[in-house]
C-alpha cells in the first residue's frame, strides 16, 4: 500500500484525477470503477475540466458503480446513478450505456448480483476503482463485520452510516436501509484501488485502516492485502497516522519514473 499524504483536497483530487487519466490512456478499453459520496466530487471536477481542456477522452470506457441504494426511484437525484451522472457521466463523452449498475430494482435481488459480477468480468475487471472511506471503516457499503472476501450483495446500512448520508436528503428517515454493493472480494478484484480521504472526521478510520490489523471490524483495512493500493490523503485525515513523517519521506524520495 503507498501511502501519499497531498497539503489540501484540492491536492487530492489533482493527484486522483492524474491517476485516473493515466490509466485511461494506457488501455484499449479502460474500465473505471466510480464511487459516490463528498469526497470524490473534487475528481471528478478536475477530470470534466481536463476532458473540457481537451487532455482526457473517456470515449472508449466503461465505468462501473460500486455500490447503489435499494428503494429509491431510478430518477431520484441521491441515487448513485444519478449522482455520478451530475457530477461527471453527462459533462464527458463516455458513450451512452456505458455506465453500469447493479439493478436494484429486480424482483430476484440475489441474482441481480451474480448478474453485477458477471458484467465486471466480462468487462475485463476493473482497472482502477476510485473509493472512499466511511468514519466507521466501511469500504463501499461493506460494513463492520463484512466477510474481507465478500461478492456482490444486499446490505443493511447501520445507523451512523444513514446518519453521516442523512446530508444529502431531507430527513434522515428517506435515507434507504439497504444498498446493494461490491462486496470487498470484489472490489480487491480490480487492478488498481485509489482511496481518498479529506478531512479530520475520516481520520480515524484513516488509521484503523492504514495501520491498525486486517479486520472485518474495519473493512477498508482489507487494502493492506491489494498489490497495487494507493491512498491518498490531505493533511486533515492524515492525523491520526503514527508513521506520517515516514510516508512523506517515502514520497519525497520516489525516482521521478516511479509512478503511483
Amino acid at each position: 500500500m503507498e501511502v501519499v499524504i497531498a497539503p489540501d483536497d484540492d491536492a487530492v483530487a489533482r493527484i486522483a484525477a492524474d491517476v485516473i487519466v493515466r490509466t485511461v490512456r494506457s488501455r484499449a478499453a479502460p474500465v473505471l470503477g466510480l464511487a459516490t459520496g463528498s469526497t470524490p466530487i473534487a475528481t471528478y471536477d478536475r477530470l470534466v475540466a481536463l476532458h473540457r481542456a481537451g487532455e482526457a477522452t473517456f470515449a472508449a470506457a466503461n465505468a462501473v458503480l460500486l455500490d447503489e441504494y435499494v428503494g429509491l426511484a431510478r430518477e431520484h437525484p441521491e441515487s448513485y446513478r444519478t449522482v455520478v451522472e451530475r457530477a461527471f457521466v453527462d459533462h464527458v463523452d463516455l458513450p451512452a450505456g456505458n455506465l453500469h449498475g447493479p439493478d436494484v430494482w429486480a424482483d430476484d435481488v440475489v441474482a441481480s448480483c451474480a448478474a453485477y459480477e458477471a458484467l465486471l468480468a466480462d468487462l475485463g475487471g476493473v482497472d482502477v476503482q476510485v473509493l472512499g472511506i466511511g468514519t466507521d471503516g466501511h469500504l463501499g457499503f461493506n460494513e463492520p463485520g463484512s466477510s474481507l472476501s465478500s461478492r456482490t450483495r444486499l446490505k443493511t446500512l447501520t445507523a451512523s452510516t444513514r446518519l453521516d448520508n442523512a446530508r444529502f436528503f431531507s430527513s434522515l428517515d428517506e435515507v434507504p436501509h439497504h444498498v446493494i454493493t461490491q462486496g470487498l472480494g470484489t472490489i480487491l478484484d480490480a487492478g488498481h484501488l485509489l482511496l481518498l480521504a479529506t478531512g479530520p472526521t475520516k481520520a480515524g478510520a484513516v488509521a484503523r485502516a492504514i495501520e491498525g490489523p486486517v479486520a472485518a471490524r474495519c473493512p477498508a483495512s482489507v487494502l493492506q492485502l491489494h498489490p497495487h493500493a494507493t491512498v491518498v490523503l490531505d493533511e486533515a485525515a492524515a492525523t491520526g497516522l503514527e508513521l506520517a513523517d515516514y510516508y512523506r519521506e517515502i514520497q519525497h524520495a520516489k525516482p521521478s519514473w516511479q509512478l503511483l
